[in-house]
Formats: C-alpha cells, sequence, structure tokens
C-alpha cells in the first residue's frame, strides 16, 4: 500500500519503520522484487517507474534520514506536521515546473531542494538545491509528491536563469511564467507582468536580427486590421500567438476571418505558435525566409 502511494517507489527507512529487516530488504532485492534507485531508494516490482515515480524517489533520496516521518502523506495521517517537515525535501526548479504542467517532461537529473545551508550529499541523477529560503509555506503536495508550489518554482526558475551556467535558459522561463498565466497557478504579480507583450515584440525583433531578416514594422493597421508584423514591399503578415491567445474556438474562428480578410487584400500571413518561436527558430527562419524572398521576386 505505501509503494503504492507513492508511485511504486518506497525507502529503505520506510521499510525498516514497517519491520522489513535488512537482510529481508536484500533477499527482495536479490529476488527482483525490489529494484535499486537510489542508495536506500527501491521501485517495488518493476525495474522502470513511471515519471511520476522517478520524481518521488529522488526526493525519497534526499529527504532527512531522521525527522521525517515518511509514511505516506501527512494530510492522510492527520498528523500535525506541514508536507516539507514530513518529507524533509521537495521537488523544485525545472522538475518543479515540469510537475505543475509548466515544462514538458525532458528528462535528464531532478531537481530537489532541501531546507539549510550545509554540504551537499551527491545521488546520481539528482541535481540537489539547498536553500535556507525553503520554507513550510512554500511547499505543497501534488499527486502525493512533494513540490514547491508554482510561486516557489518561478522565483527559483527566475534565480536559475542567470549566471555564468544557467540552469534554464530564458525562453524556458518565459514558457513556464506563460504556462502558469495561462493555468490560473498563483504566482507574484511581478512574474505575471513579466511577459507582456512589449516583451514578444522585442523577442521577434532579436530573432529577425539572428537570422538576417529585414526589420518589420510592428503594430501596423492594414486596412481595419491591426497587425503584429509587417514587410511592407513583400506584403507579409506574421501574426504571433502567445498562450493568453489561445481563448477557444470562437477566438480560432475570429483569427481565421481576420486571416482571410487580409489574403482578399493581397497580403500573405504567417501564424507562428509562441513556443515555435522558442523552441524551434531555425524552423521559423526558414518559413518566413522563404515567404521574404518570394515576395522580393514578385512572385
Amino acid at each position: 500500500m505505501l509503494a503504492a502511494r507513492q508511485h511504486g517507489v518506497v525507502a529503505f527507512s520506510q521499510l525498516d519503520e514497517a519491520g522489513v529487516s535488512r537482510t529481508a530488504v536484500r533477499r527482495r532485492v536479490e529476488a527482483r522484487r525490489l529494484h535499486r534507485l537510489y542508495r536506500g531508494v527501491y521501485a517495488v516490482g518493476h525495474a522502470a517507474p513511471s515519471q511520476h515515480g522517478r520524481w518521488m524517489a529522488a526526493v525519497l533520496a534526499c529527504r532527512r534520514a531522521k525527522g521525517a516521518v515518511g509514511k505516506g502523506n501527512p494530510l492522510d495521517s492527520g498528523a500535525p506536521v506541514t508536507t516539507l517537515e514530513h518529507w524533509g525535501a521537495a521537488l523544485s526548479h525545472r522538475s518543479a515546473a515540469e510537475h505543475w504542467g509548466l515544462l514538458s517532461p525532458r528528462g535528464g537529473a531532478i531537481d530537489v531542494t532541501v531546507p539549510g545551508h550545509g554540504g551537499k550529499k551527491r545521488h546520481r541523477g539528482i541535481r540537489m538545491h539547498r536553500s535556507r529560503l525553503l520554507v513550510p509555506a512554500a511547499v505543497t503536495s501534488r499527486n502525493g509528491i512533494p513540490v514547491t508550489k508554482p510561486a516557489k518554482t518561478i522565483a527559483d526558475l527566475r534565480r536559475a536563469s542567470t549566471g555564468r551556467r544557467p540552469l534554464i535558459a530564458q525562453p524556458a522561463l518565459r514558457r513556464a511564467i506563460r504556462q502558469a498565466n495561462f493555468l490560473g497557478l498563483p504566482i507574484d504579480e511581478e512574474a505575471r507582468r513579466e511577459r507582456t507583450r512589449s516583451d514578444l515584440e522585442l523577442d521577434f525583433l532579436a530573432f529577425c536580427r539572428r537570422f538576417r531578416l529585414p526589420q518589420p514594422e510592428v503594430n501596423v493597421w492594414v486596412g481595419p486590421h491591426l497587425v503584429d508584423f509587417y514587410w511592407r514591399r513583400q506584403k507579409l503578415v506574421v501574426e504571433t500567438d502567445g498562450y493568453a491567445a489561445h481563448r477557444g474556438r470562437a477566438a480560432f474562428e475570429d483569427d481565421r476571418r481576420r486571416d482571410l480578410d487580409l489574403r482578399a487584400r493581397g497580403r500573405r500571413v504567417i501564424r507562428i505558435d509562441e513556443t515555435q518561436l522558442d523552441e524551434e527558430p531555425h524552423q521559423v527562419a526558414e518559413v518566413v525566409g522563404a515567404a521574404l524572398r518570394v515576395g522580393a521576386d514578385g512572385e
């Protein structure tokens, strides 16, 4: 039951608390009923845990050896302790963003934060952070996994996006903030304001410079339509869609009517998803560059 609540993983300390001896654990490992993931952490009955199981196993590997209860969710047991006090560690940074659905899981090292400022015990495949700023109020339980709350997750990502060796790129940080806003998750007001319309305009102009594309006009009226980016000589319009633009079927239909009217006025329209601009810049540059060349040739 314990492993089932923890996505198929369990810590040795939990087995010990349940009365399973060290010898019995070793026999289960030899019989391939337990599969070692980290020192003192095992997958039960299978060697390939789910993504949730990998996240939970990483937290179990980093939790305090003493002082953490570790017998399931404290909210279930009724114990007067917080989630952080119960586990002594929490999924954080990029891994927390993936767990909240702010970024797509990409594999690699799992981020876990523990409170304090002492030395870091290394675990292969875990990027362990120590923070005096990790307080109980900043941690919650999601799908049974202790994780930093969205506001703390975004704050950690922002700090990790700077310096000589940033943990996360700025486009990924902005993508996480956009998705948090789209999902309506509670994040601080500074983060909510971070991705504005002007930010997108500056990003696209920087993208044009990076790929040596002619600089477009920005926010230009073409007939009754205010378009995002416009190359007048080539009669090319580029519209960019961010998370805030995804308002459902009505918005989709409005955009298509707008595009049809622009085409009827002799303009060509390319619509680019903001995520494509961040994640597939070379492909976007090829498409926009080809359209500009066609327009310049008058074809």
